[in-house]
């Protein structure tokens, strides 16, 4: 389990992004509160947030009742969660529509950092790259899945990738710029406090990376 203290960092971060109305924070919250689950982004974000509730977020992320089960080691026992009101979902992994798994593989491994998971198929169709807990699945598809350049032209995401800090989002752009990966949109600081830049792929797709302004 990570130390407290960066625990309790985490909580006041979660609470922070709830005050400055940070969109990405709301899905968390969704997930983990049983309260919040029926609210869409905008009634969370508007919402009472306090600090108990950005703790015990914290807390249900690693499989804790609550703060004090969390501070007291105690683990959620497997009759309470055989019992749980709704199932959990645990992990999500964007799927990217790839023409070339090798060439994808590479971009992915040697310009953005991820590792490689694996590979399925002979010859291989589809895929798996990592990095930290952010998990990309690539499809082989040899026809064009969008029309003309809609993408381009609509911003059409394929995925969407979060970091923690102001100081992650920066140094992973500079790291990123200095790879000679190709931006379809560059750092830039959003209304609603994200800051945030968009990666083109070799094959157009379009992924997100965001943090928190300050």
């Amino acid at each position: 389990m990570p130390n407290l203290e960066n625990l309790k960092k985490q909580a006041k971060q979660y609470l922070r992004w709830h005050r400055e109305r940070y969109y990405p924070v709301a899905a968390h919250i969704r997930a983990a509160l049983p309260r919040f689950q029926h609210l869409d982004d905008n009634q969370i974000l508007e919402s009472s947030f306090k600090l108990k509730d950005a703790q015990e977020l914290v807390a249900r992320q690693l499989g804790f009742e609550g703060w004090l089960a969390l501070r007291s080691g105690a683990y959620m026992n497997n009759q309470s969660k055989q019992t749980a009101s709704h199932p959990v979902l645990s992990s999500v992994s964007a799927q990217l529509f790839v023409s070339d798994i090798k060439a994808s593989c590479e971009f992915f491994t040697e310009k953005l950092g991820f590792v490689l998971d694996f590979v399925y198929g002979d010859p291989p169709f589809y895929g798996q790259v990592v990095r930290d807990n952010a998990r990309l699945a690539l499809r082989l598809v040899c026809e064009p899945v969008f029309v003309g350049d809609i993408r381009q032209r609509e911003h059409l995401l394929s995925g969407s990738i979060t970091v923690d800090t102001a100081s992650e989002i920066k140094r992973l752009f500079l790291d990123f710029q200095a790879a000679g990966v190709d931006f379809h949109q560059t750092l830039k600081k959003e209304p609603w406090g994200a800051r945030n830049f968009i990666v083109r792929d070799p094959d157009e797709n379009l992924i997100l990376f965001a943090g928190p302004a300050d």
